[in-house]
């Protein structure tokens, strides 16, 4: 008896030991470029940039930017250029004649000034997007994935200036990403070589309470939870310039994304650093779309509804390295499974540990909360402000 007493008590304080020294991280580090990122406007001979703004009268017109600074664009109605006065911004810029963005033309073009809060959101009003997990290989690392999966993304967009509500009981977690849409249906690569692609700044929310209780994490590719844990309606601030590159691959490579909360740096990447580019992700998206096989709501879901990639549709580009979310500690694991223990079984172990994971992070609160600030940026593709509310 002596001796199980013993044992029984080394156990017990080697458990203590490894409660006490578990390291308790309250967010991944990430690399950081030596030169604050600068946002600007890319010079016509590499992109075509345009915002579009509702009118007082209903209609939507759209704007050729030319000037970027402080939170307010310079921009040129297209229909004093000679535009039809359509509401897509692709085809208000198809029907420019060929001179018209020649800089003696644009000289004479009434200039206007607006800033980001009055121009709609670049994304569109589509409210079924194809969202991408682990498309950067350090975010990939520290998410413990070791490929690109991919998952519907449900609700609008909203604009560049917005906000995200912080309930009690969820744990809210941020990412910046590139993301791209198209001016007609792809359902090929042919058909992705033809289109003409705009490119905009995106952030893409995420409730890490909702993912850590349904995700699979031996199967991420199967999106199990990902829908659901981030398509609230207030999950997908995009940004007001949807800008039209002429080498879409070139200028990606070199697009620089960046998060900062409260001004403190979080995320900092650019767009070379995707395990697989636009074209490549297209192609993994047209080649999953006949099957229902994600879950959202309880129902399951295609990929896309259409099997294509329609001009609704938003393809996003996943995030990079820099989010809060940390896999469970050794502390939650011993925790948990003390919880479990006390609990007698009532769920289990692995339920144990993630409820405990999710209240320890609930009251170290360092995830997004009330107050907090988040400033997603580009180099080229403008600024997107939250402010992240309570109930």
């Amino acid at each position: 008896m002596r001796i199980a007493g013993l044992v029984l008590l080394l156990i017990i304080a080697g458990l203590a030991i490894a409660w006490a020294t578990a390291p308790d991280p309250r967010g991944n580090p990430a690399s950081f470029e030596a030169d604050p990122l600068m946002p600007g406007i890319a010079p016509l001979e590499e992109a075509v940039t345009l915002a579009q703004r509702r009118k007082t009268d209903g209609t939507v017109a759209t704007y050729l930017v030319i000037g970027l600074a402080e939170g307010q664009v310079r921009a040129i109605d297209l229909a004093a250029l000679g535009a039809d006065d359509v509401a897509d911004p692709f085809a208000a810029l198809a029907s420019l004649d060929a001179e018209a963005l020649r800089p003696n033309r644009l000289a004479e073009a009434p200039i206007l000034t607006f800033t980001l809060a009055e121009l709609l959101p670049a994304a569109g009003n589509g409210t079924r997007h194809v969202a991408t997990g682990t498309n950067f290989a350090a975010h990939a690392e520290e998410a413990g994935s070791d490929s690109v999966f991919q998952f519907p993304k449900f609700g609008q967009a909203s604009g560049a200036q917005t906000t995200v509500r912080a309930d009690p009981d969820i744990l809210i977690d941020y990412e910046v990403e590139l993301c791209l849409r198209f001016d007609r249906p792809v359902a090929s690569l042919a058909d992705f070589d033809a289109a003409t692609k705009g490119l905009f700044l995106c952030g893409n929310f995420t409730d890490r309470a909702t993912l850590a209780r349904m995700a699979d994490p031996d199967n991420l590719d199967s999106g199990t939870g990902f829908s659901d844990a981030k398509s609230r309606e207030d999950f997908f601030p995009a940004g007001a310039l949807l800008v039209i590159p002429r080498d879409l691959a070139a200028f990606v490579a070199q697009e620089r994304m960046t998060t900062a909360v409260n001004g403190q740096p979080r995320q900092d990447a650019r767009g070379g650093e995707m395990t697989l580019d636009f074209r490549g992700l297209s192609e993994k998206a047209l080649g999953d779309m006949d099957q229902p096989r994600f879950r959202y709501r309880g129902a399951s879901h295609r990929l896309a509804p259409a099997g294509t990639l329609t001009p609704a549709t938003v393809l996003m580009s996943g995030t990079a390295e820099g989010v809060i979310f940390t896999p469970p500690t050794r502390a939650d694991m011993i925790e948990g499974l003390v919880d479990w223990a006390l609990g007698g079984g009532r769920v289990t172990p692995t339920r144990a540990v993630i409820e405990r994971f999710i209240a320890n992070e609930l009251a170290t609160r360092h995830f997004l909360q009330p107050g907090d600030r988040v400033d997603f940026a580009s180099s080229r593709l403008g600024t997107i402000r939250v402010d992240v509310t309570g109930e």
